[in-house]
């Protein structure tokens, strides 16, 4: 590191010598921390020993200082811009192919060769705060060598030429917060901000005053000046009004381009806290709430050393939190994880509350859950009919795909609409309800103030097998009555026409495409459960989206209707929609997966299919038929078992994603496995009876016939 201190030209605004030296310090892997510390520690070492090179480096970082702007450094990296969520999304991934044109003008510019790495963060981080400012100390308070020429200002040039840009930068951010407060998106989300002086418009107002109280400051016209507590306040406003409107879009709905806009806001009111935090002159500014700046003063100080200020400990927090912020600019995976996560907790949320439906408390509900079942048994009974005689005619693979489509969505649609029950679909919902028990468990452990989330786990066993013996019932349900159906349907149709359904080779290839381990029954198993997946998330999508963009009050504006079904059956339809519209589009897009991925196979030439259990015993059913002969029983057996492996793949793989999902939206982890399944052993050793189907109904339970003493 010597020979690159003893090249500096302390006049010089070159940027390579500091690349140069960055990369001596730069360990070759990010994550050997020790090589990265011991370097800063050597290099502080150093220019204790060479003061004359401290004082140079210093005069040469100063200059570099000197001659770029910083503005943009303080208040563009790390917070999103106005461009919008799908803007930022493309530009950012166009910048990952191929990085804009820098302009090193720009010190957040000059930023991309000195941290040229996208992990350098990790290693800056590694670094002990106490290393980083010794090293500091060791550069600014170098003194000149002999015989140097300086000016009688020149350890606070630096200092003033951050300290301006610091400003700038609080008067930016001021800006950007009143400008997206003001958003109509934002104020269409919390109209109650009209009818009071707008906190986003006040801050602003406090922060000029502040700014220009602060250039009085610094010019000598006055001794002292208030520090920023009112804006504070204002700031506190600004983020009760965020937090309300999350709070609401979980009742009411939100967007995409709404979570943008207050994660925006967040960052900004956040980084617009920790700039005032620095310059402020008081010394009794509190710091923003997201760094405990005590804690990190503690760790920055050596023992038998007088405590770390916490301004210079807050400054090295920035320091590092804007490296890492510029390392990650253009990561996707960051964008996304910041911004969807109220969307998903919605979509996860509505999933939740269509969950409770599918859950059976008492023997009576499970009954009413069997004639569910059933009922959507007979229409899928129907449905292979259709795809039967759909695959008879020929048609060209997308005209096929299309006409399978509209038999599954027409299918599972009419199914949604009589109330009916598909055993497969709910898994994605009731998922979503166990994870919602999960967060509201966490929570209460938050409120008595535990640092461990604690976890019920008895309560979460009675949970868990409420929703098991209810999809049990489920899938006995649509069994019950699908295989009666279409073994009816196959016997009908040959008694009116007088041949089968299918021929004997069509029969013996519906019944090996059920085979556990002769065909890809289980993978296709695997993609219906995907499928199944997905249809939650849409279904939960398009719940969120009739909320937010009061999806019944759109319908019953629409005169056309009015005249067509007069002003109380509109207002019914009006209700049904915005009620039903995330479980019409789960079902269609359901159906449209379902009847597309064979095809999708096809032009691929990939194995792609797709098994559902419902599909597949009825398809079975007809092959028995269609074959004209009895099976032998090793063939049956081998069937029934494809058919249960089926249903099972199905079940877990949408439950187990659904459930990965919601408990990621919910940002809930759940480590007690074992304690639930010990839990659920002694439910069912306890009482078997019960545990299958539950206990019994209260309104069956026999009363005393004295009352006096029942409790």
């Amino acid at each position: 590191m010597l020979p690159i201190l003893e090249r500096l030209d302390p006049d010089s605004d070159r940027i390579d010598l500091l690349v140069d030296l960055v990369d001596q310090l730069r360990p070759r892997r990010a994550h050997d921390h020790g090589h990265a510390i011991a370097q800063v520690r050597t290099l502080a070492q150093l220019l204790k020993g060479h003061p004359g090179q401290a004082w140079i480096l210093r005069r040469y970082l100063t200059t570099l200082l000197e001659t770029r702007r910083h503005t943009s450094l303080y208040s563009d990296v790390g917070i999103l811009s106005n461009d919008g969520f799908f803007t930022e999304l493309k530009k950012r991934i166009a910048y990952r192919i191929l990085p804009p044109a820098l302009d090193e003008m720009y010190l957040s510019d000059t930023l991309d060769k000195v941290l040229c790495r996208d992990d350098d963060y990790l290693w800056i981080r590694a670094v002990p705060t106490a290393d980083w400012l010794d090293l500091f100390d060791v550069v600014a308070a170098a003194a000149p060598p002999d015989g140097a020429v300086t000016e009688p200002a020149e350890p606070a040039r630096a200092r003033q030429v951050v300290l301006a840009g610091l400003l700038d930068a609080i008067r930016t951010l001021s800006c950007r917060v009143c400008a997206l407060g003001l958003e109509p998106r934002l104020i269409h989300a919390h109209m109650e901000i009209e009818e009071v002086d707008s906190p986003f418009l006040m801050q602003n107002i406090e922060a000029n005053k502040y700014l220009d109280d602060y250039g009085r400051l610094t010019a000598g016209e006055v001794d002292t000046m208030e520090d920023a507590r009112h804006l504070l306040v204002m700031l506190d406003q600004c983020e009760d009004v965020v937090l309300k409107i999350r709070s609401k879009a979980l009742a009411s709905g939100t967007s995409v381009a709404l979570t943008y806009l207050l994660v925006a806001l967040t960052q900004s009111i956040d980084r617009l806290r920790k700039l005032l935090f620095l310059v402020d002159t008081s010394g009794e500014l509190p710091s923003a709430p997201t760094v405990d700046v005590e804690a990190l003063a503690n760790e920055a100080t050596p023992p038998s050393e007088p405590p770390t200020s916490l301004r210079r400990a807050a400054a090295v927090d920035l320091a590092q939190e804007l490296a890492e912020a510029h390392n990650t600019k253009y990561e996707v995976r960051g964008l996304l994880r910041d911004n969807i996560d109220l969307l998903a907790r919605n979509v996860t949320e509505n999933a939740s509350r269509t969950g409770e439906h599918y859950i059976a408390e008492r023997r009576a509900d499970l009954r009413g859950m069997f004639a569910s079942s059933a009922g959507a048994g007979i229409v899928i009974g129907v449905m292979a009919l259709f795809k039967i005689l759909i695959s008879y005619q020929h048609r060209a693979p997308l005209i096929e795909a299309l006409f399978y489509s509209l038999n599954y969505a027409a299918g599972f649609i009419l199914v949604h609409v009589l109330h009916f029950t598909i055993a497969t679909k709910q898994p994605a919902m009731t998922a979503a309800r166990i994870a919602a028990a999960l967060h509201d468990t966490a929570q209460r452990g938050n409120v008595r103030g535990k640092s461990r989330r604690q976890v019920d786990v008895d309560s979460m066993a009675a949970l868990v097998n409420k929703v098991f013996r209810t999809q049990i019932v489920a899938v006995l349900g649509n069994l019950a009555t699908v295989i009666p159906v279409a073994w009816i349907i196959a016997l009908a149709w040959y008694w009116a026409f007088g041949t089968h359904l299918v021929t004997p080779a069509k029969a013996e290839h519906l019944i090996a495409d059920s085979h556990p381990w002769h065909s890809l029954a289980l993978l296709h198993a695997a993609i219906a459960g995907v499928w199944l997946f997905v249809s939650g998330l849409v279904s939960g999508y398009y719940d969120n989206k009739a909320l937010y963009t009061r999806m019944g009050r759109r319908v019953e504006q629409l005169r056309w209707l009015r005249r067509l079904l007069g002003e109380e059956r509109r207002a019914r339809f009006a209700r049904y929609v915005e009620d039903n519209l995330g479980g019409l589009m789960g079902n269609f897009v359901f159906g449209v997966l379902m009847g597309t991925t064979a095809t999708a196979g096809f032009l691929l030439g990939l194995p792609l299919d797709v098994r559902h259990v419902t599909f597949s015993s009825a398809n079975f059913a007809i092959g028995v038929v269609g074959l004209g002969k009895p099976l032998d029983p090793e063939t049956i057996a081998v069937t029934v078992l494809g058919i249960a492996l089926i249903g099972m793949v199905n079940l877990l793989v949408s439950f187990g994603l659904a459930l990965w999902v919601a408990l990621r939206a919910r940002k809930v982890r759940f480590h007690h496995g074992l304690k639930l399944l010990h839990a659920l052993g002694r439910r069912l050793y306890a009482a078997p009876l019960d545990f299958f189907i539950g206990p019994r109904d209260l309104d069956e339970v026999p009363l005393p016939a004295n009352p006096r003493g029942f409790k």
